[in-house]
C-alpha cells in the first residue's frame, strides 16, 4: 500500500505542476496522500522491526 500511496502523490504533484486541476481541490488530496504515505511507511517499518 505504501507504494500505491507514493505513486498517488507523484501523479497529484504532476497535476499540480501542470495546473490542469484547481489548486483548491488538489491540495487537500495531496496532503491526505502524503499523510497516508507516511502512515504506511511507519507501519512497514514497525512490521519489519518485529520480525
Amino acid at each position: 500500500m505504501e507504494e500505491e500511496a507514493d505513486e498517488t502523490v507523484y501523479w497529484l504533484e504532476l497535476l499540480e505542476e501542470s495546473q490542469m486541476v484547481n489548486q483548491v481541490v488538489l491540495h487537500p488530496l495531496l496532503d491526505e496522500a502524503n499523510q497516508l504515505t507516511a502512515i504506511f511507511t511507519s507501519i512497514g517499518k514497525t512490521a519489519k522491526s518485529k520480525k
